[in-house]
C-alpha cells in the first residue's frame, strides 16, 4: 500500500482522498469481487478512506460493501469507513414513508447504526455523521445520543455534513464528544464555502473539511467550447498538460492547495479513474494558477 498524507481527525485518522460510494449501487457489476477490487485499488495508493450513507443507493450501497467485507474480512482493519444517517426516503427499507424527511431522534439514530453495522459487516463505525441538517433536530436529544454511540465504542467519532456554522455550534453545545468533521459541497463551481464562513468556521476549530461532489458531479469535465464553463475547462487543460496528469486531477488539487485541509470525497465506479484519484496529489499548485481558476469560475475577477 502506497503512503499518502493522512488527517487526523480527532480519534480517527482520514486519508487526504477519500473513495465516495454513493454511485456503488448503480455499477452494473455490485458482485463482492468487483468491490473488493475497487477498495484494493484505493488502497494501492493509500485511499484508506471509504464513505458511505444509509441512503446510498436506495439503502443497498452499504450491503453491498458489507458483501464484498464479508468475502474478503481481512480488508476492514485497513479501511476508516464514514457513514451518515437521518435522510428518510420512501424506498428501501423506509418504503412505508409518506414523505422523504429528516429524523436525528435517538431512536433513529440508534435504529440506523445498527443496520449500518449490521448491512456493513463491521462492529464499529469509524466516522458517523448526521447527513442534513433536521429543522425539528432536538439538539439535547442528538447529541446525547450521539455521545452515546461513541461511549458505547459501535461509532469511533462523530460529525455531521452540510451543516452551517449555526447549526454545528447548536449541536456541538450539546455535546461532550467533539463533533470532528463536516461534509460540505465543494468545488470549483460550488465554491460559496470559501467565502460565507463555513470553511472560515472549519478552519477556527481545526476541523478538516471533507467535500463531497468535488468534480461538481461531473459538470467541470463535460461540455464542449459553448459550455458555460467553457474557459474553466480549458485552464484546467491546460494547466493539466503542463503537468502531464488531466482535468479532473487540476480541480481536485485545488481543493487540496486549500490550508483547511480539504479532504475530497471522489466517486466512480471506474477502476482505471479509481487507480488515478491520487494524480492530485502530485500537483503542486502555486497561488496564482489558483486565483486564475478561481477568477474563471466566478466568472469575474476578484474585486
Amino acid at each position: 500500500m502506497s503512503t499518502m498524507e493522512k488527517i487526523q481527525t480527532g480519534p480517527v485518522s482520514l486519508s487526504r482522498i477519500v473513495y465516495g460510494m454513493w454511485r456503488l449501487g448503480d455499477d452494473s457489476d455490485t458482485r463482492p469481487a468487483h468491490v473488493q477490487a475497487k477498495v484494493e485499488a484505493c488502497l494501492a495508493q493509500g485511499i484508506t478512506t471509504m464513505d458511505q450513507a444509509d441512503i446510498y443507493g436506495d439503502y443497498t450501497a452499504e450491503t453491498i460493501l458489507g458483501d464484498a467485507l464479508r468475502a474478503a474480512p481481512h480488508l476492514r482493519d485497513q479501511i476508516e469507513i464514514v457513514t451518515k444517517c437521518d435522510i428518510v426516503a420512501p424506498v428501501g427499507r423506509h418504503a412505508g414513508a409518506r414523505v422523504k424527511h429528516y429524523d436525528t431522534s435517538a431512536a433513529h439514530i440508534n435504529a440506523s447504526v445498527e443496520a449500518s453495522l449490521r448491512d456493513m459487516a463491521t462492529d464499529r463505525i469509524d466516522l458517523l455523521l448526521i447527513h442534513r441538517p433536521d429543522p425539528l433536530m432536538d439538539h439535547h436529544e442528538t447529541g446525547a445520543a450521539l455521545d452515546a454511540l461513541v461511549s458505547s465504542g459501535k461509532v469511533r467519532a462523530v460529525g455531521v455534513s452540510n451543516f452551517r456554522p449555526f447549526d454545528w455550534n447548536l449541536l456541538q453545545s450539546a455535546m461532550q464528544t467533539p463533533l470532528v468533521a463536516n461534509q460540505i459541497e465543494l468545488s470549483l463551481i460550488a465554491h460559496d464555502a470559501f467565502t460565507n464562513g463555513d470553511l472560515a468556521h472549519l478552519q477556527q476549530h481545526g476541523v478538516a473539511p471533507m467535500a463531497w461532489s468535488p468534480l461538481a458531479g461531473g459538470a467541470l469535465m463535460t461540455g464542449g467550447p459553448d459550455a458555460p464553463n467553457a474557459e474553466l475547462r480549458a485552464k484546467l487543460d491546460s494547466v493539466a498538460k503542463d503537468h502531464g496528469t488531466d482535468a479532473s486531477a487540476v480541480a481536485v488539487a485545488w481543493l487540496l492547495r486549500h490550508p483547511a485541509r480539504i479532504l475530497p470525497v471522489m466517486g466512480t465506479n471506474s477502476l482505471p479513474r479509481i487507480s488515478a484519484l491520487s494524480n492530485a496529489l502530485k500537483i503542486e499548485m502555486d497561488r496564482q494558477t489558483w486565483f486564475e481558476l478561481y477568477t474563471l469560475a466566478l466568472g469575474h475577477e476578484v474585486a
